[in-house]
């Protein structure tokens, strides 16, 4: 099937198959095997379940290969044996469709391999990418119609199983995330960026799976509806599970799943079916509901709307609509001190000024490590990653090299801006399919191998070459972004006119329009002034963003001033809040300026980030001197800059520089309890916090909670002598037997360590005899059971049941994906923790009771 087959028979409903794990273990499948052998080893139970699907009017069945990568295969033994698996699953698939009076297709399905991509985890892109190829293939070559990437939690994995389809076969891709109950990833992704990211990547649908039931994937739905082209897949279980009779049900039956999926297709969705719970009954309602007719038209993305994201922020943005700062601070062009760290490997100045723009009003990023001395594209891919620990502002990529700006496109978890594509030959010719195959938007910078143009006609003349290449390569008017080329008005006195006269044109033509502004003011005296008068006519003209320093409040404040006087949109409010932010910082900086003085030496002002030099470059003297810390709070007293330090360290993630930081402390006398109590609780106490409120997502806890792990190994001996280590209470850990999922354990894990307990973990698939010997053998106070999947969350009850047989009186704390409050009352557990966070908070309590027992 080609993409346009798909888009063809995608105009009326299309229905997808139900859960094919829980109807297995009602079948007969045990817990704890390979599901993809089991099946194999049983091939009758998969081909009469399909058969059903099929007539109950399933359209596109998904082969049972969910699993069946070589990182999961490979906890079986089985990663040889991949591509012969494939084979035999899509056989059984392949027949059940075959006996249909009408096409049936195959979706080769595929899944999150467990092993997280870094800096979460330790795997590196180009490895993922390539198991998933190696697992795309075996489907193509066996005689998949189409592909499913599906329940997938991180949009960076999702965009690696995309890359690597294209890599591989031209077979259409669906994709489906997975969101928590608050609408987001466990990763952070919102539904909006998702579904942009993955559509500009060239996904045939996207959608939502698992999650939840009908009722409350609506607005996830609607939300995915409203920003994009495609069809959109709602897959949504059963409503909640629950145990009956000692195996895991569903609490919605079949009319009442058909009857709420109503709200899904009228929120957008048109291709329909049905995951955990579900049976070939919830698929023949749900098509008896629809029927086979032609999709309703939906509104989808608004004209004219263009949209860049990172990870987890979308900025959407029109002609009509507010202008954009993008922040040019990234950059180490005449920054002497940023060039030194970065030939030393140190990002702290790249952090710095993420942060700073961010709060100075700065919507985009743009990001150069253009320098000597260096490895620029390593620089790039490690900036990239640094700068997204801290901010979610999407980025706009600038290099002079077409290799950087591809590895930058490659590992960037969103939608990015490219600076930039000229008519110059190299850029011309290679760059702009790159573009195209990592759903990029790019500046069109109106430059050929001639330099600059001459003349208005011969810029606009490199404007339409460029155009007419990008769209016969499928790029579109609202992929490009048209920059006006600003030179100096010293040299060039209708270098403004001449720049204005383009912004006009492109806004005539319905393009977008960026320029950077410092080089209409060189040379000139009082700077600042030349380039906030030019800014705000530049607006009037239409100009979409400017590159700039967004610390120039003369600059910042007109630019919201406009738009204000424009009469757009929320300018108004925007304006408002730019205001209150200024005279928020101009208080703080007040009050920092004594502290500063007395423990820097230097004189007051140096310090305030967000005013700048009027020139353009936010001026040397800002880089002299230590920036307010990011929560806006003063500036440590000299006594406490040690801990100041470790905290905002743990709160940033700072993996790789904390250990150095703690040494120090030690080495300046710090009392290594008082760093515990004082710096390092406080601060991953804070992120806990900002976890719960939907501030920080799991890579931002996984990199706070393994910085001050780093910290707490140098300070442990020492804390270890002035106690008594026996004292610690002892955790043993595991993921249940049949499980082999061990992310939010690990995590668990991490915290309980972090907080002083002594913690046994006993890995993944781990049998209850082995977990209650070592809670008996270590005399543990709590037993943390883990489990991700319905098919083994019984195993939980087991444990529970056999600690009181073995008279055990370790308190048993649960938790997992599938796991809830009531099901731990259930079973008998003594707590359930939804996250990592709060099972600190509910294993010191445990920890309590029982010695008050």
């Amino acid at each position: 099937m080609t993409k346009k087959e798909f888009d063809s028979i995608a105009k009326s409903y299309l229905y997808l198959d139900g859960a094919t794990g829980s109807n297995l273990v009602r079948a007969g499948m045990p817990s704890g095997v390979c599901p993809e052998q089991w099946i194999l080893e049983h091939p009758h139970v998969m081909l009469e379940l399909q058969r059903q699907y099929v007539a109950a009017g399933t359209d596109i069945l998904y082969v049972p290969t969910f699993t069946a990568n070589r990182i999961k295969l490979a906890d079986y033994g089985l990663a040889e044996r991949l591509e012969e698996m494939v084979r035999g699953l899509v056989a059984i698939s392949r027949q059940a469709a075959s006996e249909a009076d009408r096409p049936v297709y195959l979706a080769g399905d595929l899944t999150m391999t467990g092993r997280q991509l870094s800096p979460v985890g330790d795997m590196e892109l180009e490895e993922l990418i390539d198991v998933y190829k190696q697992q795309i293939r075996a489907l193509a070559d066996a005689g998949a119609d189409l592909l499913v990437v599906e329940t997938m939690m991180s949009l960076a994995e999702a965009r690696a199983a995309l890359i690597a389809a294209k890599e591989v076969c031209d077979l259409p891709v669906m994709v489906t995330m997975t969101f928590e109950a608050e609408g987001r990833t466990l990763f952070g992704t919102d539904p909006m960026t998702a579904a942009i990211v993955l559509e500009s990547l060239g996904a045939a649908a996207v959608g939502a799976n698992c999650s939840t039931g009908p009722a409350q994937m609506k607005q996830v739905i609607a939300d995915m509806a409203a920003c994009t082209g495609i069809p959109i897949i709602a897959k949504p279980n059963a409503g909640l599970p629950h145990l009956e009779g000692g195996r895991t049900d569903y609490d919605m039956d079949a009319d009442t799943f058909a009857e709420e999926m109503k709200l899904l297709a009228q929120a957008g969705a048109s291709v329909l079916g049905g995951c955990c719970g579900t049976t070939p009954e919830y698929i023949r309602k749900l098509c008896n509901s629809f029927g086979k007719g032609p999709v309703p038209e939906r509104a989808g993305r608004r004209e004219g709307i263009r949209y860049l994201a990172s990870e987890r922020r979308t900025v959407a943005f029109g002609l009509e609509g507010s202008f954009l700062i993008v922040g040019e601070r990234i950059n180490p062009t005449g920054k002497k001190l940023l060039q030194a760290q970065l030939r030393e490997g140190n990002f702290d100045k790249v952090v710095q000024f993420a942060e700073e723009q961010e709060q100075c009003g700065a919507q985009i990023l743009d990001v150069n490590m253009g320098m000597s001395g260096i490895d620029e594209k390593e620089t790039m891919l490690r900036a990239l990653e640094e700068i997204g620990g801290v901010s979610h502002l999407p980025l706009s990529l600038d290099s002079s090299h077409v290799e950087v700006l591809e590895a930058a496109l490659r590992h960037y978890p969103g939608r990015a801006l490219v600076n930039s594509v000229s008519l110059e030959a190299e850029k011309f010719e290679k760059l702009l399919p790159i573009v195209k195959k990592y759903g990029a938007m790019f500046i069109l910078l109106p430059l050929s191998d001639e330099g600059l143009p001459k003349s208005l006609e011969e810029k606009i003349h490199i404007i339409e070459t460029v155009l007419e290449r990008a769209y016969s390569l499928g790029l579109k008017k609202d992929d490009i972004i048209v920059d006006g080329l600003v030179s100096t008005v010293g040299a060039n006195k209708r270098a403004a006119v001449e720049t204005l006269e383009t912004i006009r044109y492109c806004r005539e033509k319905g393009l977008a329009t960026i320029c950077g502004l410092s080089n209409i003011s060189f040379g000139m005296p009082e700077r600042g002034y030349v380039n906030a008068a030019f800014l705000t006519m530049a607006i009037r003209e239409g100009l979409t963003m400017a590159i700039a320093n967004p610390s120039q409040e003369l600059l910042t404040g007109s630019a919201f001033a406009a738009d204000l006087l424009l009469a757009k949109e929320d300018a108004d409010i925007r304006y408002i809040e730019y205001t209150d932010k200024l005279a928020q910082r101009r208080e703080q900086k007040v009050k920092r300026e004594p502290a500063q003085a007395q423990s820097t030496g230097t004189a007051p002002g140096n310090g305030e980030f967000c005013r700048g030099e009027a020139g353009g470059e936010a001026g040397s003297k800002a880089e002299k001197t230590d920036s307010p810390k990011s929560d806006g709070s003063p500036a440590a007293e000299p006594d406490s800059a040690c801990r100041a330090a470790l905290r905002q360290s743990v709160l940033k993630g700072n993996r790789k520089g904390i250990a150095s930081q703690t040494k120090d402390a030690l080495a300046q006398g710090e009392d290594p309890s008082a760093l515990l109590h004082e710096a390092l609780l406080p601060a991953i106490n804070e992120v806990g916090e900002l976890f719960d409120k939907g501030r920080y997502f799991l890579p931002q806890l996984i990199a706070s909670a393994e910085a001050m792990k780093n910290a707490i190994e140098i300070l442990e001996p020492l804390l270890l002598r002035a106690s008594d280590a026996d004292d610690m209470p002892v955790v043993v850990i595991a993921t249940v037997e049949g499980d082999i999922h061990d992310i939010g354990k690990n995590l668990v894990a991490l915290m309980l360590k972090n907080y002083g307990f002594r913690v046994i973990d006993l890995g993944k698939d781990v049998p209850k005899e082995d977990i209650i010997r070592a809670a008996k053998e270590n005399n543990a106070r709590i037993i943390a059971l883990s489990a991700l999947m319905t098919t083994t969350m019984q195993r939980m009850r087991e444990v529970v049941a056999y600690a009181k047989e073995e008279k055990v009186s370790a308190k048993i704390m649960i938790g997992g994906a599938v796991i809830t409050r009531e099901y731990a009352e259930e079973i008998g557990a003594d707590g359930y923790s939804a996250d990592a966070a709060e099972a600190v908070k509910l294993a010191q309590r445990l920890v309590g009771e029982k010695a008050a027992e």
